[in-house]
């Protein structure tokens, strides 16, 4: 019993070591004897570690040699190229598209590989309607009276505390609390930009974005964004006299997963509060980390306020409880003005369920959980894409986040894909959803936030092979 436990346990960390590229292609592991030793384990088990590793393909042995780590098939993928937008601001919205593909959120019907939200069996779920008992036991009416306009108090204080970990100074009075990130993110655009106004973006960018931004007569220019690093830090300096105001995803965005290293940060914070530009940073990914540290953000390196910084619950814990907060620096009184003639209020015994969860020390937990499901889940995409989508596609290497970006060869157009995997009751996201301009038709994105099977392998093979019979 104990030599099953040690097996599966061992096996299953050497594996994340390959996964997670610490032990690369070529380094050769411990002998079976060495594994003995080390673990306290029989020759046998050793040995059936080792098969196990060799029938997934991660290692392979070399006669009097040893056993080494193989190359695993989707290092063979090649990553998309930096995107190359048109350097004019556009309105051109894919809103049929959008709409049809978002249609279909919250139906059991479909596999959603479309929407980037995880799986509610990857959600405390039961932990989180203990909580909802007890806020009704402790809210004021239980929970049905307005919350002060500013927002659950304990909720901020609990924001302002975990912001520490990425290096922000911030206190509860400098957070404003929304109905989730979407929201957060039109509250800020309706306090810095007007209509008319150009507001830089990443190309490609989630759909709600553009959609938001159309639809408050804001002009949108597509910034050529690199699927590892983000925007193009030169091709923002040279877009600066044309823009008014900025809104990037710098920590996993979504479709490409891109997370900005730091110093492209700093740079960036510092050449828009240069220029009096307002920067929104939407941070809605930032826990979903891979690494082992939650990644820094440009609002880390806000020294005059003029960071509007977006984030929510919605991609880590309950999307459907629609809560989500703001630092939006020195713009605070006008996002309170807007939120008093917009909301009056947000949802009391929501905001009072996450500040408690926040609290303790179940969140941490559950993601620390959650991080570890989708990272191996990101893993088994990709060696499936490598297994089964045809020959040259690429794909995006996010290092967190619940995206995943897919660019077929040229001949594969993803709004005929997307029409024929709905006959099959999958659902994917083209990529003309993420942009204004006439680009990403051979690309699409896939969320990463199911829980992996068989079944999921099987709906992903019959992806590639709907995408190898249309390819011209």
């Amino acid at each position: 019993m104990k030599d099953n436990f040690l097996y599966s346990e061992i096996s299953g960390n050497i594996a994340r070591l390959i996964r997670n590229e610490v032990l690369k292609p070529g380094d050769r592991l411990p002998s079976v004897r060495m594994l003995c030793e080390e673990h306290n384990i029989s020759m046998n088990t050793a040995k059936r570690i080792f098969l196990e590793l060799e029938a997934q393909s991660l290692i392979e042995s070399k006669p009097q040699s040893g056993y080494f780590v193989s190359q695993l098939p989707y290092q063979r993928l090649a990553l998309p190229a930096v995107s190359k937008p048109a350097a004019v601001a556009r309105y051109n919205e894919p809103e049929d598209l959008i709409r049809k593909v978002y249609s279909h959120m919250g139906s059991n019907k479909l596999t959603q590989f479309s929407i980037a939200v995880p799986s509610g069996d990857l959600l405390p779920l039961a932990k989180l309607n203990k909580e909802m008992v007890h806020a009704t036991r402790e809210l004021r009416g239980g929970g049905a009276a307005y919350e002060m306009l500013q927002g659950n108090e304990k909720l901020r204080r609990m924001v302002a505390s975990r912001a520490l970990t990425w290096g922000a100074n911030m206190q509860e009075d400098d957070l404003i609390t929304t109905s989730g990130g979407m929201d957060a993110l039109s509250l800020c655009l309706m306090a810095v930009g007007k209509p008319g106004d150009t507001i830089a973006i990443e190309s490609p960018c989630y759909p709600g974005i553009l959609q938001l931004a159309v639809s408050l007569g804001l002009k949108v220019l597509e910034l050529p964004t690199h699927p590892i690093t983000g925007i193009q830090i030169e091709a923002l300096k040279k877009a600066i006299p044309k823009i008014d105001l900025c809104l990037l995803v710098p920590n996993f965005n979504t479709p490409l997963g891109s997370c900005m290293p730091d110093e492209h940060k700093r740079e960036v914070a510092a050449l828009l509060a240069r220029h009096g530009i307002p920067l929104i940073e939407d941070d809605v990914y930032g826990d979903l980390y891979f690494g082992e540290k939650r990644p820094k953000c440009c609002k880390t390196y806000d020294t005059e306020g003029n960071i509007l910084w977006c984030s929510s619950i919605s991609k880590t814990l309950a999307p459907g409880y629609r809560v989500g907060w703001i630092a939006p620096g020195k713009y605070k009184e006008k996002v309170l003005k807007l939120k008093l003639v917009h909301a009056i209020s947000s949802t009391a015994i929501t905001q009072e369920v996450v500040a408690s969860f926040l609290k303790s020390a179940r969140y941490d937990h559950h993601l620390r959980q959650l991080r570890r499901t989708v990272q191996g889940n990101y893993q088994h995409y990709l060696h499936a894409i490598a297994q089964f989508f045809p020959e040259g596609t690429k794909t995006s290497r996010p290092q967190g986040g619940l995206a995943l970006w897919v660019e077929f060869p040229k001949g594969i157009d993803t709004l005929e894909l997307y029409e024929l995997a709905l006959k099959q009751h999958i659902s994917i996201a083209p990529g003309r959803m993420f942009t204004l301009q006439n680009q990403f038709q051979n690309s699409m994105r896939l969320c990463f936030g199911l829980p992996w099977s068989d079944d999921l392998q099987l709906k992903l093979k019959k992806v590639g092979n709907l995408a190898k019979m249309i390819q011209r």
